[in-house]
């Protein structure tokens, strides 16, 4: 949250003693990494959604087991008589260091940090802006994150500080700006045994979709920090671009509002829409910067709206679908409760992502044969939370045959049936249907969804690992891929599918974790592919499919027996449109732009390319 300060000294002192004796109560096996993997770094949760051992901030907020035993502590945090969200105890050890950096998602355009030290000495500096202090012992500080920050631990002791994340209230805010503006003896806040406080957490704080004033209020905010590092002319141009573009999403999320508000039927529409500002926003580069701490614009749009204005875990419902080709030109009406049909022969597209799966995908789909769930069914799966990273034996996005059971199987089925759409968007009522499927965590669950259809068909679509490798980076550094904004034991949001064994990528680059992407996939497929009949599989090359669609489709219409109907001749009948997941237009060499990080792995992947090329 921005500050009329880098620093602020709130009035009030707390016993720093006491709060020792409480921590060092608490188990050592509480202590754990940091969440974004920082050397020397460490903490101890305090408020957790669900008051569980997780570094999520998005979801209803509660007491940890630690504080609910630690009664100062209540006392200090029930003390500012606000709302309190994601809180913990932060140690960080002698010599160690938070780097340089600046808090730009959405979770922080609202928040912000109370510190208090309870374990430090003189040498630990926190720096922001271009201000330095030292917090010392039983203060309370909070300080504006939105400039870049650091703090240094000089010494050879272990800092320790409570720190704890909330809005404030009118209250808070009055202190906040009495205490930066005048000087205030600090009052003393003893430890009251016995004393019965409560403390309210957040309940509420992330949208399903995002209301537009909301989303106004971030974009104004941003625009107004923003600045062009272009000279001149060239600025101002850049700059009224950078606002057509804005004003243009800000009114269109206004108008999708106006149809669907933030119920199930709009969010495919909403994440379309999303995705375009995403690819309008990235051609600014580097040129277009907030002014008080020197980001580039379109990761801050990236981490502010892109991740957050469409968010599916409040529905419980997993990532929403992406859109269908166009926008309905009215609100439909509310739809009946589907009946569960046949599911006759699906046909399910694998491949690594961004391989040119949804161009594949979106071909097919024309088709009247065929009915899908409005385009990418992450809900399908990751509804279930049980299938969710970080549920017990679920680290990744593998999943294999023994985990679908008869309900889950039937419950699936039914979720299917009540998204089910054909080309012109009219929900599917038949007895007996055929089901496309394209999602890319799919990949990584060809044995669970074997179990589940089993008489699916199973397009494998690859591309050169060059080509597709840059175009995984390029979506990392887009930002608008996030599929784990908080992923535990990550330094930073995950984009994309999770591979089994991404723990082993911590601190590597870009490149080499957009090459085990693309590696992991592409093997984990070849190898579940395998133990199917071959009559089962049918393999494309993305170069071939781009050269030849017709052909490409016409061999996959044999392989799903589909008939080559008007609707497929005529979407393949000339040069294909770009997809809805296209980052920049496509260009012979783009990957090149990248070569100088990619060309370096090629060697090591060659055997998995050989592999490839003989799949059939």
């Amino acid at each position: 949250m921005k500050l009329e300060a880098p620093f602020i000294k709130l009035p009030f002192r707390f016993d720093a003693a006491r709060l020792r004796e409480e921590i060092a109560a608490l188990p050592a096996e509480a202590w754990v990494r940091h969440p974004n993997n920082l050397d020397g770094n460490s903490a101890l949760r305090l408020i957790t959604v669900g008051g569980g051992e997780n570094d999520d901030a998005a979801g209803p907020m509660a007491m940890t087991p630690h504080l609910k035993g630690s009664p100062y502590l209540q006392q200090v945090l029930a003390h500012f008589g606000v709302v309190w969200s994601r809180s913990r105890l932060m140690k960080l050890g002698p010599g160690a260091s938070v780097p340089l950096h600046t808090d730009i998602n959405y979770h922080w355009f609202h928040r912000v940090r109370l510190h208090v030290p309870i374990v430090t000495t003189p040498e630990v500096k926190f720096f922001c802006g271009d201000q330095v202090v030292h917090m010392a012992e039983g203060e309370s500080w909070i300080f504006d994150n939105w400039r870049t920050h650091k703090v240094e631990n000089g010494s050879d002791i272990e800092r320790i500080h409570l720190v704890a994340d909330t809005t404030g209230n009118g209250h808070f805010w009055d202190m906040a700006h009495a205490a930066a503006t005048q000087t205030i003896e600090p009052q003393t806040i003893p430890y009251q045994p016995g004393a019965r406080v409560g403390i309210a957490t957040e309940q509420h704080n992330v949208y399903r979709v995002m209301p537009p004033s909301e989303v106004d209020d971030l974009l104004r905010d941003l625009f107004e920090e923003t600045v062009s590092l272009k000279p001149g002319d060239a600025a101002r141009a850049q700059m009224a671009a950078y606002e057509r573009i804005l004003y243009g999403f800000r009114q269109d999320w206004r108008q999708l509002w106006s149809l669907f508000a933030d119920g199930d039927r709009g969010v495919p529409h909403y994440r379309k829409r999303l995705e375009m500002l995403m690819q309008q926003v990235q051609v600014f580069g580097d040129d277009l910067r907030v002014r008080s701490n020197q980001m580039p614009v379109p990761r801050v749009i990236g981490q502010r709206i892109g991740t957050y204005a469409v968010n599916p875990d409040v529905a419980g419902v997993g990532v929403p679908a992406a859109a269908p080709a166009a926008a309905p030109a009215a609100a439909p009406a509310a739809r009946p409760a589907a009946r569960v049909p046949d599911y006759d022969r699906p046909v399910i597209i694998v491949a690594a992502p961004r391989s040119g799966s949804t161009a594949l995908f979106e071909t097919l789909a024309v088709t009247p044969q065929l009915h899908n769930p409005g385009g990418e069914a992450h809900w399908l799966v990751e509804g279930f939370r049980m299938f969710l990273p970080g549920a017990p034996g679920v680290d990744s996005n593998r999943l294999t045959a023994d985990r679908l059971t008869p309900e889950i199987a039937q419950a699936m089925k039914a979720r299917l049936a009540a998204k089910l759409v054909d080309p012109a968007g009219a929900p599917a009522d038949a007895d007996s249907v055929r089901l496309l499927e394209k999602t890319p965590k799919n990949a990584l669950r060809i044995p669970f969804f074997d179990a589940l259809f089993p008489d699916a068909r199973f397009v494998f679509l690859w591309r050169e690992p060059e080509e597709n490798i840059s175009s995984i980076m390029d979506a990392w550094r887009a930002g608008g891929w996030v599929t784990y904004p908080q992923l535990p034991g990550w330094d930073g949001p995950w984009s994309m599918l999770l591979p089994p064994g991404w723990q082993a990528l911590k601190g590597k680059p870009l490149p080499e974790i957009a090459a085990y992407q693309w590696a992991t996939t592409n093997q984990t497929i070849m190898d579940d592919l395998e133990q199917l009949p071959a009559d089962r599989r049918h393999v494309v090359r993305y170069s071939d499919f781009l050269a030849d669609p017709a052909a490409v489709i016409r061999g996959a219409c044999g392989f799903a027996d589909l008939e080559f109907d008007a609707a497929l001749a005529e979407r393949t009948g000339g040069d294909l449109p770009p997809s809805r997941h296209t980052l920049t237009p496509p260009e012979a060499g783009k990957w090149k732009k990248n070569a100088a990080e990619i060309e370096p792995l090629i060697p090591g992947l060659q055997p998995l390319l050989d592999r490839l090329r003989a799949f059939r």
